[in-house]
């Protein structure tokens, strides 16, 4: 019976990673597997641009989307440890013009714990429908709009009445883009700025940034389609859920885009590897150990997801039941992904840590190919 890691994981990666490829499913990814912070699987595979024959490369950039979201979260839990902000603040003492109401018009308190746990009654685009109020109000899920303020998305956001009462129920959304202006704002920094320190300079994510340094190794975006993966144009929807996604990838090359603290960043595998293992390892250089294990435990008990057998810590999901969530995941373990294709998971009682970055939205994130990977890795019978 094959176990986690046994000396045939990796052949069994390979086939998974071979056959996605070679049906164009996927178009080319970067893998990494790494137990106590050993590196046991390296794979560059496919390719970064089809058109050109490009191949993938162990150092490409990926338009990170929302594996974003655990470097801002790391960063915000930096400035609670030095006293800057608190999670319990109101969000209008940094932002005092958010103010955004529920539907019988009264006017709740939203704290910087309810967003980034996502219980702040906010909401996303791409979980409604074409003519949902995020969609008649215009509001950017930081991926579209190519030079739309974060002064301009804000007023948006707050435009629409609130999904719940904060505090009473969990929805994944635009919550992370108010928490890193809440951050912004306290420090007198840019959000890239305040990243740059608190994060990524300590833990060396050398390409790790809101801007692509070096454009040449930037992979070229695709998305999925009938039968193969297509390339991605400059204003495109894939379906997803209920709703779409709406992707705009020149949006990082215009300067006046808002910095997204859920979807913003550009990085290579190696880079969230470096951010997930200093986590695993309970915080590394960057945060306490007390507030990495925090940051790793189920936040919202007595809450319901929209994922079965999962919750949410201080910037991800974390497993509550591997039975309900269909998975050979030990509980414990935290996870999530981001929309251009990516997918990443730590079980702690393993020592494990995985990252998938891949070029082809929504594939790589959701479905047949990361849930094959990861039974592959623990030896699960298909």
């Amino acid at each position: 019976m094959p176990a986690p890691l046994d000396h045939d994981f990796g052949g069994r990666v390979d086939q998974v990673v071979d056959r996605a490829v070679e049906e164009e499913r996927i178009v080319g990814a970067v893998i990494l597997v790494a137990r106590r912070g050993e590196i046991l699987y390296s794979r560059a595979t496919g390719l970064a641009d089809r058109e050109s024959k490009k191949p993938m490369a162990a150092d490409a950039i990926f338009r990170l989307a929302s594996v974003t979201k655990p470097v801002v979260a790391t960063a915000a839990l930096a400035l609670v440890e030095a006293g800057v902000i608190g999670l319990d603040d109101p969000t209008t003492k940094f932002i005092p013009e958010f103010q955004p109401k529920l539907a019988d018009g009264s006017e709740p308190v939203i704290t910087l714990r309810q967003l980034l746990t996502h219980t702040a009654g906010l909401s996303y685009g791409f979980r409604e429908a074409a003519d949902g109020p995020y969609h008649r109000a215009g509001i950017s899920d930081g991926l579209d709009q190519p030079g739309l303020s974060m002064a301009e998305n804000l007023s948006r956001i707050a435009s629409v009445p609130l999904s719940y009462v904060p505090g009473t129920g969990w929805g994944y959304s635009v919550a992370m883009d108010v928490l890193g202006e809440a951050m912004a704002r306290a420090t007198g920094a840019t959000l890239p700025e305040l990243v740059d320190r608190l994060v990524v300079q300590p833990l060396g994510m050398d390409d790790a940034a809101f801007v692509v340094r070096d454009r040449s190794r930037l992979v070229t975006p695709y998305a999925d389609g009938p039968g193969k993966a297509i390339a991605m144009g400059e204003q495109h929807r894939v379906p997803f859920g209920d709703g779409a996604i709406s992707f705009s990838p020149g949006r990082v090359f215009d300067p006046a885009s808002f910095a997204s603290g859920g979807t913003g960043m550009n990085g290579t595998a190696g880079d969230v590897l470096k951010l997930l293992e200093a986590l695993r390892s309970r915080g590394g250089s960057v945060i306490r150990p007390e507030t990495a294990a925090a940051m790793t435990t189920d936040a919202i008990a007595g809450l319901e997801t929209t994922m079965p057998g999962w919750g949410w810590g201080l910037g991800f999901g974390v497993l509550r039941d591997p039975l309900a969530a269909s998975t050979p995941q030990a509980a414990g373990t935290w996870r999530w992904g981001g929309v251009y294709g990516h997918s990443w998971f730590v079980d702690p009682t393993l020592d494990l840590t995985v990252v998938t970055l891949t070029n082809t939205a929504i594939s790589g994130m959701t479905g047949a190919f990361p849930d094959a990977l990861r039974d592959a890795i623990y030896g699960r019978q298909a």
